[in-house]
């Protein structure tokens, strides 16, 4: 039986670094060779979804945790932030001397100081991952903008540096209309917190596009790394996770794989006899 294949980014198809393993290439082409369909399942908005990861060949993606569905070139989903809501998430990151940037599909934009003031997170945030310390803002985010307007009517969502957790407690109480999440590496322990359309995830996203395809959750593979890939699990009739991964999430999975630079993904490939 063909699969319907999702496949988060960070973490799971790519390192910590933006790296790409030549092997987890070689994985899904022979899986879309042998008539499965490969779908990416990630946070990042299509903005962050890089030239290198659509030369792959992909069937499509599901984005923004869950708040866009793409199959083939056609857009089955999109939910945005209003105009409204941006404004305040902006206004108060403002008011609390957070850095933060803005995800859409037009691109990302940083706030005024994001650069050199989140460099120190984004280094630790690495380091966690076992990854290079010394990288940069701009390597992490190759095409980020930094002068651009903040005041947005495209917006995914939001993440902003947290100077201590209670930023992310707050940020609960202050935008009950949106969903506030957290994020920051190995242990999950929080560096960023984000905030996001009320009621997305990736299992609705799933659903969404599962309905769509005309296929049955028993027909589906995930494979993810993080705590937010785990409602991704649910949906889905058999989870990977990579041996990189948090341990809720490899709690979670059906099956562990090796680490994402360790052809983690490639191994479970040939494991689930996908390739």
């Amino acid at each position: 039986m063909k699969k319907v294949i999702f496949i988060d980014v960070d973490g799971t198809l790519v390192d910590y670094e933006n790296n790409l393993p030549d092997s987890a290439v070689s994985a899904i082409r022979k899986a879309r060779e042998n008539g499965h369909k490969v779908y990416i399942c990630t946070g990042r908005s299509e903005a962050k979804v890089y030239q290198n990861i659509w030369e792959i060949g992909l069937d499509g993606m599901i984005g923004g945790n869950g708040s866009y569905v793409k199959d083939g070139n056609t857009v089955v989903m999109h939910q945005l932030i209003t105009a409204e809501q941006c404004k305040h998430i902006v206004d108060w990151c403002h008011s609390r001397n957070l850095d933060f940037y803005l995800e859409s599909n037009n691109g990302l934009f940083g706030s005024e100081h994001f650069e050199e003031n989140s460099l120190p997170i984004l280094q630790e945030y690495s380091s966690r991952k076992g990854r290079d310390t010394n990288i940069t803002v701009r390597q992490i985010f190759p095409d980020m903008i930094f002068d651009g307007e903040l005041y947005r009517g495209d917006v995914n969502k939001v993440s902003f540096v947290l100077n201590s957790y209670q930023d992310h407690i707050d940020s609960v109480k202050e935008f009950p209309d949106l969903t506030a999440g957290t994020w920051g590496g190995a242990g999950e322990k929080a560096l960023f917190g984000d905030l996001g359309v009320k009621g997305i995830s990736k299992k609705h996203a799933v659903d969404v596009l599962l309905e769509l395809l005309g296929v049955s959750k028993e027909d589906t593979i995930a494979f993810g790394d993080a705590k937010v890939d785990i409602p991704m699990f649910k949906a889905c009739g058999y989870s990977v996770a990579m041996g990189s991964g948090g341990d809720e999430c490899k709690e979670a999975a059906d099956y562990i794989t090796d680490d994402v630079d360790k052809d983690g993904l490639y191994k479970a490939f040939e494991y689930l006899g996908l390739i």
